[in-house]
């Protein structure tokens, strides 16, 4: 009765392909039509510039609490392999995805102006609504992929999350069940290194998050976020053996939030400059940008255009926004749409609403 090692299927890889020169490994480089690069480029100034349109418009109070995405724009890379049947399940801080598969500038707006319409997804797109409860959004990924493979379909579910999450049960429930009934979901995991003011070292003792992976038997990988080559390559990975019946698979992509978590938090509070000036140096636009200058897929004067392009874009959204807000939302309406038959309790709180605001309109006739 030796004690012996126990064969492993899966190891753990760290996966960059583009370095912060913006110089490619050619032996990792992916395949990428060139149509669909600068698509990716564009992706990702559009949704940096509109991010710190939204947090100069948040300041202003005109539309509330946020999360911004700064420094997070690379995983566009992993959408852009989703096809419209495929689903996505975001958590918050997926804004540049969720663009990517059809939400409208505006419709972002509304959601953060308090808006019902703002939840609304596309009706020919399988995208989920935001999920702010951290981890819950694992469990409803792992359900559609069980609802695609139990139709036998060819769909996949992708699903993410942040490095908080994998401390949470959701995740590891979510994760088992994947692996167990093999169903066709993808794991991607944006280690932006704090969730909220908690480092990741108090997060969770291991050396990565990927290698969570194995304690589920699913191939995990971790790539650099940073790098939307490499996210794009991994994602391909993934995706391909989940549409092919391979089953899920778990992707820890190291990034970092460049910004504050939400625009309720100071971050000055809880971590050091120097840190953020390390990671400023990794940006994945400026990356990006100088890969595509280095094949001549952009040049100075396109860059400068995109940046024009986009900047009437956001301007064009926030105007369409305004005239949609011009009438102010009508509390009441919380109460449409959750339910076919509102429950006792609900009614009662819904009567006693009402009484509220006929009471201060009389107050304020």
């Amino acid at each position: 009765m030796p004690r012996k090692e126990i064969e492993l299927p899966y190891r753990v890889e760290h996966l960059s392909i583009l370095n912060e020169n913006g110089e490619v490994d050619k032996s990792l480089e992916p395949d990428i039509p060139e149509s669909l690069l600068v698509k990716l480029y564009r992706a990702m100034v559009l949704s940096r510039k509109f991010d710190e349109r939204m947090l100069i418009l948040q300041r202003q109070g005109r539309i509330g609490t946020f999360a911004p995405i700064k420094g997070q724009e690379a995983q566009v890379g992993a959408v852009a392999l989703l096809e419209p049947g495929d689903w996505l399940v975001p958590s918050f801080r997926e804004m540049p995805a969720e663009v990517w598969r059809g939400k409208k500038l505006e419709n972002v707006l509304l959601l953060y102006a308090g808006y019902n319409e703002g939840g609304r997804t596309p009706d020919d797109l399988n995208n989920l609504p935001v999920s702010i409860p951290v981890g819950t959004q694992t469990l409803h990924a792992v359900g559609l992929a069980y609802g695609i493979k139990y139709r036998k379909g060819k769909n996949v579910a992708m699903a993410f999350f942040g490095d908080g999450a994998t401390s949470e049960g959701d995740f590891h429930e979510a994760l088992n069940f994947a692996s167990v009934f093999q169903v066709p979901a993808v794991f991607i995991c944006q280690n932006n290194h704090w969730a909220i003011s908690l480092p990741r070292a108090r997060q969770s003792h291991s050396k990565t998050l990927a290698q969570k992976a194995l304690a589920y038997d699913m191939p995990g990988l971790q790539v650099d976020g940073n790098d939307v080559l490499a996210v794009y390559a991994a994602a391909k990975e993934a995706v391909d053996r989940a549409r092919a019946g391979g089953g899920p698979s778990f992707i820890e992509s190291v990034t970092y939030r460049l910004s504050m978590h939400t625009t309720a938090d100071d971050p000055k509070k809880y971590r050091r400059e120097e840190e953020v000036e390390q990671w400023v140096r990794r940006d994945p636009i400026i990356r990006f940008e100088k890969y595509l200058l280095g094949r001549g897929l952009l040049s100075e004067e396109s860059v400068a255009g995109i940046a024009d392009e986009v900047q009437a874009e956001i301007k064009e959204a926030e105007e369409r926004w305004t005239r949609m807000t011009e009438k102010p939302a009508d509390p009441m309406e919380m109460f449409d749409h959750a339910y076919e038959e509102l429950p006792p309790y609900l009614l009662e709180q819904k009567e006693q609403l009402r009484r509220e605001l006929d009471a201060k309109q009389t107050e304020a006739n």
